[in-house]
Protein backbone atom coordinates (compact mmCIF):
# COMPACT_ATOMS: atom_id res chain seq x y z
CA UNK A 1 0.00 0.00 0.00
CA UNK A 2 2.86 2.39 0.82
CA UNK A 3 4.41 1.94 -2.64
CA UNK A 4 1.08 2.11 -4.47
CA UNK A 5 0.34 5.45 -2.79
CA UNK A 6 3.83 6.74 -3.54
CA UNK A 7 3.56 5.82 -7.23
CA UNK A 8 0.05 7.29 -7.53
CA UNK A 9 1.40 10.51 -6.02
CA UNK A 10 4.21 10.50 -8.60
CA UNK A 11 1.73 10.03 -11.46
CA UNK A 12 -0.39 13.03 -10.38
CA UNK A 13 2.17 15.17 -12.19
CA UNK A 14 1.37 14.30 -15.82
CA UNK A 15 4.95 14.90 -16.94
CA UNK A 16 6.12 11.81 -15.04
CA UNK A 17 6.26 8.32 -16.47
CA UNK A 18 4.61 5.35 -14.80
CA UNK A 19 6.77 3.20 -12.54
CA UNK A 20 7.77 -0.35 -13.35
CA UNK A 21 10.19 -2.62 -11.54
CA UNK A 22 10.35 -5.05 -8.68
CA UNK A 23 9.92 -4.92 -4.94
CA UNK A 24 11.53 -8.04 -3.54
CA UNK A 25 10.43 -8.72 0.05
CA UNK A 26 12.68 -11.03 2.05
CA UNK A 27 12.62 -11.71 5.81
CA UNK A 28 15.54 -9.40 6.62
CA UNK A 29 15.63 -6.93 3.72
CA UNK A 30 13.74 -5.25 0.90
CA UNK A 31 15.25 -4.73 -2.54
CA UNK A 32 13.79 -2.08 -4.86
CA UNK A 33 14.34 -1.99 -8.60
CA UNK A 34 12.56 1.13 -9.81
CA UNK A 35 12.25 2.07 -13.48
CA UNK A 36 10.88 5.51 -14.32
CA UNK A 37 11.96 8.99 -15.32
CA UNK A 38 14.57 10.87 -13.30
CA UNK A 39 12.03 13.13 -11.61
CA UNK A 40 9.98 10.16 -10.37
CA UNK A 41 13.08 8.36 -9.08
CA UNK A 42 14.13 11.61 -7.35
CA UNK A 43 10.67 11.84 -5.74
CA UNK A 44 10.91 8.23 -4.51
CA UNK A 45 14.37 8.83 -3.01
CA UNK A 46 13.06 12.00 -1.31
CA UNK A 47 10.22 9.98 0.21
CA UNK A 48 12.64 7.30 1.40
CA UNK A 49 14.78 10.04 2.97
CA UNK A 50 11.73 11.40 4.80
CA UNK A 51 11.22 7.99 6.44
CA UNK A 52 14.31 8.59 8.57
CA UNK A 53 12.53 11.39 10.43
CA UNK A 54 10.04 8.79 11.71
CA UNK A 55 12.80 7.09 13.70
CA UNK A 56 12.43 3.47 14.75
CA UNK A 57 8.74 3.41 13.80
CA UNK A 58 9.55 3.98 10.10
CA UNK A 59 8.37 1.39 7.59
CA UNK A 60 11.92 0.94 6.24
CA UNK A 61 15.17 1.26 8.20
CA UNK A 62 18.83 1.65 7.16
CA UNK A 63 18.16 2.45 3.50
CA UNK A 64 21.00 2.59 0.95
CA UNK A 65 20.97 3.79 -2.66
CA UNK A 66 23.16 1.41 -4.65
CA UNK A 67 22.75 2.41 -8.29
CA UNK A 68 20.91 5.19 -10.13
CA UNK A 69 21.19 5.05 -13.91
CA UNK A 70 19.85 7.48 -16.49
CA UNK A 71 18.83 7.12 -20.14
CA UNK A 72 18.16 3.38 -20.05
CA UNK A 73 16.92 2.46 -23.57
CA UNK A 74 14.38 -0.19 -22.51
CA UNK A 75 12.75 -1.29 -19.29
CA UNK A 76 13.53 -4.66 -17.78
CA UNK A 77 10.14 -5.10 -16.12
CA UNK A 78 6.90 -4.61 -18.07
CA UNK A 79 4.97 -3.69 -14.92
CA UNK A 80 5.43 -3.21 -11.15
CA UNK A 81 5.84 -6.52 -9.34
CA UNK A 82 5.92 -7.39 -5.67
CA UNK A 83 7.46 -10.71 -4.74
CA UNK A 84 7.85 -12.30 -1.35
CA UNK A 85 10.73 -14.73 -1.12
CA UNK A 86 12.84 -16.60 1.35
CA UNK A 87 16.39 -15.39 0.90
CA UNK A 88 19.17 -17.95 0.70
CA UNK A 89 21.37 -17.68 3.78
CA UNK A 90 24.74 -18.05 2.11
CA UNK A 91 26.45 -16.72 -0.94
CA UNK A 92 26.38 -19.30 -3.73
CA UNK A 93 29.87 -18.56 -5.05
CA UNK A 94 31.93 -18.33 -1.89
CA UNK A 95 32.71 -15.57 0.53
CA UNK A 96 31.42 -12.11 -0.45
CA UNK A 97 34.14 -10.14 1.41
CA UNK A 98 36.83 -11.55 -0.92
CA UNK A 99 35.21 -9.66 -3.79
CA UNK A 100 35.43 -5.92 -4.39
CA UNK A 101 32.29 -3.87 -3.86
CA UNK A 102 32.08 -3.23 -7.62
CA UNK A 103 32.16 -7.00 -8.27
CA UNK A 104 29.42 -7.61 -5.71
CA UNK A 105 27.21 -4.90 -7.25
CA UNK A 106 27.85 -6.34 -10.71
CA UNK A 107 26.85 -9.79 -9.47
CA UNK A 108 23.65 -8.40 -7.91
CA UNK A 109 22.75 -6.59 -11.12
CA UNK A 110 23.36 -9.81 -13.09
CA UNK A 111 20.99 -11.67 -10.75
CA UNK A 112 18.38 -8.94 -11.20
CA UNK A 113 18.74 -9.11 -14.99
CA UNK A 114 18.17 -12.87 -14.93
CA UNK A 115 15.20 -12.32 -12.62
CA UNK A 116 13.77 -9.77 -15.07
CA UNK A 117 14.20 -12.26 -17.92
CA UNK A 118 12.38 -14.91 -15.87
CA UNK A 119 9.52 -12.50 -15.14
CA UNK A 120 9.27 -11.53 -18.81
CA UNK A 121 9.08 -15.25 -19.65
CA UNK A 122 6.32 -15.66 -17.08
CA UNK A 123 4.54 -12.63 -18.56
CA UNK A 124 4.49 -14.36 -21.96
CA UNK A 125 3.35 -17.74 -20.55
CA UNK A 126 0.83 -16.71 -17.91
CA UNK A 127 -2.05 -14.32 -17.49
CA UNK A 128 -1.38 -13.83 -13.77
CA UNK A 129 2.33 -13.03 -13.52
CA UNK A 130 2.18 -11.59 -10.00
CA UNK A 131 1.02 -14.99 -8.74
CA UNK A 132 3.93 -16.68 -10.54
CA UNK A 133 6.53 -14.22 -9.26
CA UNK A 134 6.05 -15.67 -5.77
CA UNK A 135 7.47 -18.96 -7.07
CA UNK A 136 10.86 -17.51 -8.04
CA UNK A 137 13.87 -19.81 -8.04
CA UNK A 138 16.13 -19.17 -5.03
CA UNK A 139 19.23 -18.95 -7.25
CA UNK A 140 17.88 -15.67 -8.67
CA UNK A 141 17.57 -13.99 -5.28
CA UNK A 142 20.31 -11.83 -3.82
CA UNK A 143 21.69 -13.64 -0.76
CA UNK A 144 21.13 -12.02 2.63
CA UNK A 145 24.86 -11.92 3.39
CA UNK A 146 25.43 -10.02 0.13
CA UNK A 147 22.80 -7.47 1.16
CA UNK A 148 24.50 -7.12 4.55
CA UNK A 149 27.89 -6.64 2.87
CA UNK A 150 26.48 -3.92 0.57
CA UNK A 151 24.67 -2.28 3.47
CA UNK A 152 27.92 -1.98 5.41
CA UNK A 153 29.96 -0.78 2.41
CA UNK A 154 30.94 2.87 2.76
CA UNK A 155 30.64 3.53 -0.99
CA UNK A 156 26.85 3.69 -0.89
CA UNK A 157 24.88 6.67 0.31
CA UNK A 158 21.77 6.90 2.41
CA UNK A 159 18.86 8.59 0.61
CA UNK A 160 19.65 11.82 2.52
CA UNK A 161 23.31 11.78 1.47
CA UNK A 162 22.38 10.89 -2.10
CA UNK A 163 20.00 13.86 -2.31
CA UNK A 164 22.54 16.21 -0.71
CA UNK A 165 25.14 15.24 -3.31
CA UNK A 166 22.62 15.17 -6.18
CA UNK A 167 21.16 18.58 -5.38
CA UNK A 168 24.37 20.41 -4.52
CA UNK A 169 25.81 22.43 -7.38
CA UNK A 170 29.26 21.44 -8.48
CA UNK A 171 31.86 23.96 -7.43
CA UNK A 172 34.83 23.59 -9.78
CA UNK A 173 37.88 25.62 -8.89
CA UNK A 174 38.16 28.65 -11.11
CA UNK A 175 41.78 27.91 -11.98
CA UNK A 176 41.10 24.32 -13.09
Amino acid sequence: GYHRGLFENALEDHSREPVSGLLLLCPSYVCHVVESCSSTIHLIIQDLASLRSQGHSALLQEIKVLVVAHDIPTRLFPDWYVAGAMSPGTHPQGSTPSQSTAEVVTECLALLLRLAARIQGLEDDSEDTNESVHMLAPELLIPAETINYLHNAEEFASPEDFLRIYLSPSQPALDS
